[in-house]
């Protein structure tokens, strides 16, 4: 016996989804639109798209024959187009039927790509500001198509009927609006033309709004986009450019990189940040579809290292999501944003070799996206590394500075051990970079790809030891006490104390510990405190031999000779206490609430004593 492929259906009756418009509506404003406001894009996109197959149709119509007209007064909205039309059919089909799109109709185009919008469900956001929508179309298509008007009512019901001619003599379609109270703050005259103006100024069909105070039409776009126009000069080209990004995002580009993909029909403007951001902030960028404003904060048009430009693009073959408020991540958003990346780093390499004042200015604002950037793409690094900045023992500096008096770079894995070694290690003329920031020991440790002559290394203990001299055997004896006294004081920061001599003189102390020791120290202390326990036997398991941290007395300073001379016990563990402090806070870490206790209370000692003295 064999199954059927497809299991039989059971008995019954076969029903229609009932739609509650109204709960459509509220899901729409709620969860798929941002604003209300999209309503006038809903309805400026429809009449873009009706114009377009309105040139279609007729091929030899001459540019701008055919235009948009946005007419508010206070009491109604009304967006008339010279556009396609509709016949009675597409009526029933296309405005009664929620979420039939007649950009798939056949009679309208035969791609899909030529369109930014459906009709059908824009249509519906008008229901965000008005209770009744008023459409009177008349096609293009039959010479002697009649006008059918459309109500559409907020209830869910609408109503169907055709006029004669000169209801509308020419083709097109007009939407109209009555809107509700609650909607003025999106509907008063200004409001609309401040709102097509947002949405349409890039539009290249022309489009003008009337305010019904009696005057001609003010033009929404008057001029084509920026990067369409002609100028005299190139320099008059860079100027406009600048000037139009800072129109539109409200700072001064320290430049403008122009992009043009012709394989997607993208265009526009990227402008360089004058000021650094924080690593990792993606700033939104101005997407344009087909002219028309889709989005401000569209992050994903670039990879997140180029979060040192803002750019405003307008593209032919990306695509919108549901809410036309932002893209959709496909196989030509992922080529586009390649693209565009590729567009900056030739940037990059363009200004490394011919600007390097503009590189200089560009480097100081925003050298760790370049150092993001030149970590994964080694073009750049070879490019950039040599001029990047960065935190060494001879000052900040570009590592093609610093390779030229060090041979041998060293570099720290932390902030914090830099801190600690740099007055040393520069006064024993060793060259150290702080490799603590992001990317920075990673980009060190490459130098050597680009200055072969040059060779790096970690920082390692026994190499700074190597320039700590031991004194001599008498010195070393006579100190015997004082260090066995230091040492018993500072034991409970399992911390050692020694006695060298090291430049510079007027460093005291030179503290050496390390994060990871202090951790593992931290988990040794827990593990005795939970002895016998679950979690003393885990601790216990992770245990591992901590390296102590050495307080490094210089004998060559004048305070350190006269402290190992102290015989009074209390005192002399009171200015270990005090030197081990100072030593401390000098790291630049954090510190323990313990070490804080430490230095109030020496220091508080210490003036006592000095007090009994004077009395």
């Amino acid at each position: 016996m064999t199954l059927p492929d497809t299991p039989p259906r059971p008995a019954g009756t076969d029903r229609t989804f009932q739609v509650d418009l109204r709960g459509l509506v509220d899901l729409l404003s709620h969860h798929l639109y941002s604003s209300p406001r999209v309503y006038l894009r809903e309805l400026m996109q429809n009449a873009v798209d009706a114009l377009t197959a309105r040139h279609g149709l007729e091929p030899g119509a001459a540019a701008g024959a055919f235009g948009i007209r946005l007419y508010a007064d206070g009491s109604a909205v009304r967006v008339e187009d010279d556009g396609v039309g509709l016949t009675e059919a597409d009526v029933h089909t296309f405005l009664a039927t929620i979420g039939r799109s007649s950009k798939r109709a056949e009679k309208i185009a035969e791609q899909r790509a030529d369109f930014i919008g459906q009709f059908g469900i824009g249509l519906l956001s008008c229901f965000l500001v008005a209770d009744e929508i008023h459409v009177l179309s008349r096609s293009a298509r039959t010479p002697d198509a009649p006008v059918v008007e459309w109500r559409g009512r907020g209830d869910g019901s609408y109503s169907v009927r055709t006029l004669p001619a000169s209801a509308r003599p020419r083709p097109g379609t007009t939407v109209t609006l009555t809107p509700r109270a609650d909607a003025g703050e999106w509907t008063r005259p200004a409001q609309v033309h401040a709102l097509a103006r947002h949405f349409g100024s890039l539009l290249r069909h022309p489009v003008t709004f009337d305010d019904g105070t009696g005057g001609p039409g003010a033009p929404v776009n008057p001029e084509p986009a920026p990067w369409a126009r002609t100028y005299p000069t190139p320099g008059a080209r860079s100027r406009a450019l600048a000037a139009y990004g800072e129109e539109v995002f409200g700072f001064t580009p320290l430049d403008t990189i122009e992009l043009d993909l012709p394989a997607v029909g993208l265009k526009g403007i990227a402008c360089v940040l004058s000021e650094a951001v924080p690593a990792g902030r993606r700033h939104g960028h101005r997407v344009h579809v087909k002219g028309m404003l889709l989005s401000e904060q569209a992050e994903e048009i670039l990879p997140e290292w180029a979060f040192f430009v803002r750019c405003v693009v307008d593209a032919e073959s990306l695509r919108p999501t549901a809410s036309r408020e932002s893209l959709y991540e496909d196989d030509t958003l992922a080529a586009v944003r390649d693209a565009l990346a590729e567009r900056l780093r030739a940037w990059i390499a363009r200004t490394a070799a011919s600007d390097p004042d503009l590189l200089g200015r560009f480097l100081q604002a925003h050298h760790l996206a370049v150092k993001s950037l030149a970590v994964h793409d080694d073009e750049i690094l070879r490019m950039l590394l040599p001029w990047l900045p960065f935190e060494t023992t001879d000052g900040h500096a570009t590592l093609d500075e610093f390779a030229r008096t060090h041979r041998t770079v060293l570099v720290t894995s932390s902030v914090e051990e830099f801190r600690q070694v740099a007055a040393i290690a520069s006064a024993a003329g060793l060259g150290v970079v702080n490799g603590g920031y992001t990317y920075d020991r990673e980009l060190v440790h490459r130098l050597p790809e680009i200055r072969p002559e040059v060779s790096v290394a970690d920082l390692d203990p026994a190499t700074l030891t190597a320039h700590l001299d031991s004194v001599d055997r008498e010195t070393e004896l006579a100190a015997a006490a004082y260090l066995a006294l230091a040492r018993d004081a500072l034991a409970v920061f399992d911390c050692d104390v020694a006695l060298r001599t090291f430049q510079p003189a007027s460093a005291p102390a030179l503290l050496l510990d390390s994060r990871e020791a202090r951790h593992e120290r931290t988990r040794s202390q827990l593990a005795r405190e939970q002895q016998g326990g679950l979690w003393g036997d885990i601790l216990g398991h992770l245990r591992q031999e901590a390296p102590r941290a050495q307080l490094i007395l210089n004998q060559l300073n004048p305070l350190v000779r006269t402290a190992v001379t102290i015989d009074e016990p209390e005192l002399a563990r009171t200015s270990a206490e005090a030197l081990y402090g100072q030593a401390a806070m000098l790291s630049r870490r954090p510190l323990r609430p313990a070490e804080s206790s430490l230095i109030n209370r020496s220091f508080l000692d210490l003036l006592a004593h000095a007090l009994r003295k004077d009395s």
